[in-house]
């Protein structure tokens, strides 16, 4: 089994920076002498900045090898998932408004991760795929996998 990554797209955390830096200009075009406007713009700003700096600090959501996957945890850090501990990998999608949004999950018992579209850089139905191929070539005598 070879491994696998899949990573946010480098344009995601440009974007939310983008819009970091929008959102602080526009407080203060629009701050008319009103202090609050500008300390609001630059307190959500800094938030949408932290996010945009988990993307290029742990671009990496989601890993997998023989052994098992890597997910996520924390802010910036990893964990590993051993094959014998996930009981499902499935994708759910929905519906709403006219548009269609899909969610892969990973159920590891006591934890469950799910992974967007923007997070994978990749479908996740056909990320699901790729991992329960790798499931089951590393489930050697262990849990065999479900959907």
């Amino acid at each position: 089994m070879e491994p696998a990554r899949w990573r946010v797209p480098a344009v995601v955390p440009g974007l939310k920076l983008a819009g970091a830096a929008a959102l602080v200009v526009l407080a203060v075009l629009l701050a008319d002498g009103d202090p609050v406007r500008p300390a609001l713009g630059a307190l959500v700003a800094a938030g949408l900045a932290g996010w945009a700096g988990r993307d290029l600090l742990a671009p990496v959501r989601l890993a997998v090898d023989a052994d098992g996957i890597r997910v996520p945890r924390g802010y910036a850090g990893q964990r590993r998932l051993e094959w014998a501990r996930i009981e499902r990998i499935r994708v759910d999608s929905r519906s709403r408004r006219g548009l269609r949004s899909e969610t892969l999950e990973i159920d590891a018992g006591d934890s469950l991760h799910l992974f967007g579209r923007y997070d994978l850089g990749a479908e996740p139905a056909e990320v699901a795929e790729a991992l329960r191929a790798a499931w089951q070539a590393g489930a050697r005598g262990g849990r065999q996998p479900s959907s």
